[in-house]
């Protein structure tokens, strides 16, 4: 039997999800970045932590580390060198803080709670949406679709 995997501990939730190269080539497929790869790159590529400290802050091994920042390195060089789009989406995951959006005008803040909060600290709108609660359903969405 397989042992099941370890959910992998995220910060925040990215602050893009898309990334598509300018006059990019109609009918390739999208590099699919996995969240926890995504942090992998921040902690160490972002942020120069060296991989033991950074596998700490993931709750993994360091060699399993090693093995996502590899594997996150490869898809980044493929979309670059390809000219095709980078989705960030997926990945067994737990966001430890999370992060707020603005539908009004934009504005992206990080939140200490897991609820983001119900007003825009720039123009004070009530019109806000969770973005870390957001990813997280359309990762459960998506398993239960397939593919």
């Amino acid at each position: 039997m397989v042992k099941p995997r370890k959910k992998r501990n995220v910060m925040y939730p990215p602050r893009a999800l898309y990334f598509k190269p300018q006059g990019g080539f109609k009918g390739m497929p999208d590099v699919i970045l996995s969240i926890d790869e995504y942090e992998a790159i921040r902690l160490a590529d972002y942020k120069n932590l060296k991989q033991q400290e950074a596998a700490a802050r993931m709750n993994i091994s360091r060699p399993t580390f090693t093995r996502l920042i590899e594997s996150a390195r490869e898809k980044i060089a493929q979309a670059l060198v390809a000219g095709r789009a980078l989705r960030i989406e997926g990945g067994d995951f737990i966001f430890l803080k999370n992060r707020g959006r603005c539908i009004s005008c934009g504005n992206v803040w990080e939140t200490e709670s897991d609820k983001a909060q119900q007003s825009c600290p720039r123009c004070y709108s009530h019109e806000v949406e969770d973005v870390g609660g957001m990813l997280t359903k359309r990762l459960r969405r998506r398993r239960r679709g397939g593919r």
